[in-house]
């Protein structure tokens, strides 16, 4: 069994203790435990679970396991203080608000031996799954995906990394991308903004990627997708499936610890989720160029 701490009580830390409280039973997620949680409020306890220090959760030789669900900005901090301490880590998305300290951090998982996992329940989202068989199979010409939604927190970083849930998506689907250009248009006295990448596949196609957010935007994604037989102008609709997405994604970081996956699959994970974080960079040091 491997002891959990869970480190923030938003309502993905509540998730995370309900699904450890209660596991999918027969899966890798009954490998672990929760031994409590952090938090900067004074709660006490948590659906029964017991409050503990930051410094009681690093030093304690029950806990192995921390979950980061803290806000994005203080992520790094928290990964590389577990770390150290030669626990194992599991954080949501993004792991950091910049690519070299993911890649430092994924270094120091690897030279402690231990697992460092970043949550992506985008992935098990139902409409995704649809959509990546639809898209199997057919060739690419030009694609577009616009999200909008309510304007972004101080510590949720630059809308590369904040968004990066819908990068995944288009590496998922697509491959490796580079970025040829980025540009931010942002008023801060309406709260408003709008990036917007252009990136391209290895076969030299076009994808354009916006992130807009200000008041009263709905949180709604928007694809667009032209391929050599047909396009794509609306996200495919699927069942909801009896699993939910952090309980999928909790069995995942299960199977890691306990040694279940190949490591070739765990080398393109970790490739694929620097290369995210890689692009998210560039995309922020070149609409800030063009500012």
């Amino acid at each position: 069994m491997f002891g959990v701490v869970v480190v923030g009580i938003g309502i993905a830390g509540r998730v995370r203790i309900r699904d450890l409280l209660a596991p999918l039973p027969s899966s890798a997620a009954e490998k672990m435990s929760v031994k409590g949680f952090v938090s900067r409020r004074t709660l006490g306890e948590e659906q029964g679970v017991k409050q503990i220090s930051l410094e009681e959760a690093v030093e304690r030789e029950d806990i192995q396991v921390a979950m980061v669900c803290t806000e994005n900005t203080s992520h790094e901090d928290h990964i590389r203080r577990f770390l150290e301490a030669g626990k194992h880590v599991s954080v949501e998305y993004p792991m950091t608000i910049n690519y070299k300290a993911a890649a430092e951090l994924h270094d120091l998982a690897q030279q402690k031996g231990l697992i460092l996992h970043e949550e992506h329940i985008e992935l098990f989202t139902p409409d995704f799954k649809q959509l990546k068989k639809d898209v199997a199979g057919k060739t690419l010409e030009e694609g577009f995906l616009h999200f909008t939604g309510g304007p972004l927190k101080a510590d949720f970083g630059f809308p590369a990394f904040s968004g990066i849930s819908r990068l995944t998506w288009l590496v998922d689907l697509f491959g490796e991308l580079s970025v040829s250009s980025a540009t931010m248009v942002e008023d801060k006295e309406k709260n408003y903004m709008k990036m917007t990448a252009q990136l391209q596949t290895q076969e030299q196609k076009s994808i354009t990627w916006v992130e807009e957010r200000g008041p009263n935007l709905p949180r709604a994604k928007s694809i667009n997708f032209r391929f050599d037989s047909c396009s794509m102008t609306e996200l495919p609709s699927a069942p909801r499936e009896p699993v939910g997405l952090f309980m999928q994604d909790m069995v995942l970081f299960g199977q890691k610890l306990s040694g279940q996956l190949p490591p070739d699959q765990l080398q393109a994970e970790q490739k694929r989720v620097l290369h995210c974080l890689q692009l998210a960079d560039t995309i922020q040091r070149l609409s800030q160029a063009r500012a």
